[in-house]
């Protein structure tokens, strides 16, 4: 019974904001039969699950798409501290040899050696320059 009271109610609301709309004054409404009520509490309650089950559908919709963004959030966070210790690691990497090509002697040093070399070598290659033996 309480179904049919239901439709009976939609029904008056249904009825009465139609003749409202199209200008006329809806002093009585007169009530569905039973049958007629039973098939508009059915559609009724066909449209009810369809909305029902859309709804459901676009809500677990964006919960997916929300645990899709946090997840590649804190993918970015871990490739960001990668990043960052990947960058420390050179840091550490460019201090040390930073501190090895300053315990390498001077250029100016070097190319004093290289002349001293030369010398040494322009000596011990040049020829005799002592006068032949007379007999």
């Amino acid at each position: 019974m309480a179904p049919v009271l239901d439709c009976t109610v939609y029904h008056w609301v249904e009825m009465r904001t139609k003749m409202s709309i199209m200008g006329f004054k809806a002093e009585a409404v007169k009530p569905l039969n039973e049958e007629a009520a039973a098939e508009l509490g059915a559609e009724l309650l066909g449209e009810a699950t369809i909305f029902i089950v859309a709804c459901s559908c676009l809500l677990l919709e964006y919960w997916r798409q929300q645990a899709q963004r946090r997840r590649k959030k804190v993918e970015r966070l871990a490739a960001w501290d990668a990043l960052q210790d990947e960058v420390g690691h050179l840091a550490l990497a460019l201090e040390a040899l930073q501190a090895q090509v300053q315990a390498v002697p001077p250029q100016s040093a070097l190319d004093e050696l290289r002349a001293q070399v030369q010398e040494v070598r322009a000596q011990l290659c040049a020829p005799d320059l002592q006068p032949a033996p007379q007999e």
